[in-house]
């Protein structure tokens, strides 16, 4: 079965007065039959309310952050890493107990 990799943005901070965003929280969840993994974290922002391609907070969509954070922190580097920690899962390395 394939992984199938799921992004989501939990929630953005912005400035009111320009409306710009200024930290994404993001999350981005895999998942390949009874195996899941997930990463969250944030990504800062630089607005500038002046610049050509700026979207006011009330006109960006899920899609813009997803493809931001995709950018900056690297979707193929994100959706490997996830992919390592199912095939451990799945294939465990190590492992603990008592042997009694």
């Amino acid at each position: 079965m394939a992984i199938s990799y799921t992004w989501n943005i939990q929630t953005v901070d912005r400035t009111i007065a320009t409306g710009g965003i200024n930290t994404i929280h993001w999350r981005c969840n895999a998942v390949d039959g009874d195996h899941s993994a997930s990463s969250y974290g944030t990504v800062g922002c630089t607005p500038d309310p002046d610049a050509s391609d700026f979207i006011a907070y009330a006109d960006v969509t899920e899609a813009n952050c997803i493809a931001w954070v995709q950018a900056d922190v690297g979707k193929d580097d994100t959706e490997s890493g996830l992919a390592s920690q199912i095939a451990t899962l799945k294939t465990p390395i190590t492992g603990s107990g008592t042997p009694w």
